[in-house]
């Protein structure tokens, strides 16, 4: 088969040339683009699920949709070691610039608003490379989203962004990756900002991506949050949506699979997308001709495995250190038999493993918790945020 014209993209964040299995979420989404700019109450958006899913590629396709609407748009990505102002306002910013709103006092009003939220972190005082400067020519308004207090200053934000927005018959929509990477504070605000945005019907609305306890991490900032969010699981691919993932590029490009290859990927790749990238490249590569046979999967897959052990998983292990890849190693054998099923294994078990007392190992525990490698959906209780991650250790580590 020629590599020029291989169709797989396993990249990450990478839009796959099918994007199978997520129709569903596309066609809500535009619902919930029409209602709010029509000024009908609608939700937030929450996508969760695990590494390898497709949660980054959704988020980039749902912006795309917002963007063909005509609504401003501003996408970020969350990171443990950083505040929210700066990336939200680089966000917004954009999203301010896309919305086309006429220059005018509204317009300035709402970009000297920006400005004074976003250099509230630096302080009084502050050098000018200190300073967050996007390009906005007004000066920072005073008296308006500079308190200090993020709940305060994101909720008026969104507020004066949501009037502005509403002029247009748009909206604004932000994007956040990694959600669950946000600050207590940062999240309890944005948690107020979402909650102040549907009371009032403004034209503005956050949709995070993050692994399966961002929810938990919301309610735990939030009562409310259970409710302020629609949270949508993204899972793996059932199988005729696998197959969809992989056949219809194929076709694109003059070649099919056989019943008994497309068995035989799903059953490496356990339907997880970013897997049948990986795999799909690997076959299409060394498959001689159409059609691509079980055979041509055989040979292929421990290429594909190779990469996979290099890229997704070796760089995930590679972060820990010694103590805490004896504990991603003693989840794995915790979880015996069940080491290749997505689920989660009793932290006393962990413990047990390695023959030491489950408070002597919290230190690891939170370690791993803090490097996004595992979990807790349930107290007492921890999962791998990587699919397949425990067959990689038991074969590998």
């Amino acid at each position: 088969m020629d590599p020029i014209r291989n169709p797989y993209a396993p990249g990450a964040g990478q839009r796959p040339p099918e994007l199978a299995g997520r129709d569903d979420q596309v066609r809500a989404f535009d619902v919930v683009l029409e209602r709010v700019a029509r000024g009908r109450p609608e939700r937030s958006l929450v996508l969760t699920g695990l590494r390898g899913v497709g949660k980054t590629v959704l988020l980039n396709a749902l912006r795309s949709q917002a963007v063909r609407k005509g609504w401003g748009t501003g996408k970020l990505e969350a990171r443990p070691d950083q505040g929210l102002r700066r990336p939200l306002s680089s966000a917004l910013h954009q999203a301010i610039r896309e919305l086309g709103h006429p220059v005018g006092e509204e317009s300035d009003h709402v970009l000297g608003v920006l400005r004074a939220f976003a250099q509230r972190e630096a302080g009084p005082g502050a050098k000018l490379r200190e300073q967050w400067s996007p390009g906005i020519d007004v000066p920072p308004a005073r008296g308006r989203a500079d308190s200090g207090d993020i709940e305060i200053d994101l909720v008026e934000l969104f507020t004066d962004l949501g009037g502005l927005a509403g002029d247009t018959g748009r909206g604004i929509a932000v994007f956040i990756d990694e959600m669950q990477d946000l600050g207590p504070d940062d999240v309890s605000a944005l948690c107020a900002a979402c909650h102040e945005l549907s009371q009032s019907g403004l034209p503005v609305i956050v949709v995070g991506a993050g692994l399966p306890h961002l929810p938990a991490v919301l309610s735990a900032s939030k009562s409310y949050s259970e409710r302020l969010f629609s949270y949508q699981r993204i899972d793996r691919l059932a199988r005729e949506e696998a197959d969809r993932a992989l056949t219809t590029p194929a076709m694109e490009e003059d070649a099919v699979f056989t019943e008994d290859a497309l068995t035989a990927m799903y059953a490496a790749t356990g339907g997880y997308p970013y897997f049948i990238q990986a795999y799909g490249k690997a076959v299409w590569d060394h498959a001689p001709r159409s059609p691509i046979t079980a055979e041509d999967v055989a040979v292929a897959a421990p290429e594909a495995e190779r990469e996979l052990a290099v890229g997704f998983f070796g760089s995930r292990y590679e972060r820990a250190t010694p103590g805490e890849r004896d504990y991603l190693r003693a989840m794995a054998d915790a979880a015996g038999d069940d080491a290749d099923v997505v689920g989660s294994v009793a932290t006393a078990d962990v413990a047990s493993v390695l023959g030491k007392r489950p408070q002597s190992l919290s230190p690891a525990r939170d370690a791993l918790l803090k490097k996004g490698l595992i979990y807790s959906g349930e107290r007492g209780r921890i999962a791998f945020t990587v699919p397949h991650f425990g067959r990689y250790l038991r074969e590998h580590a």
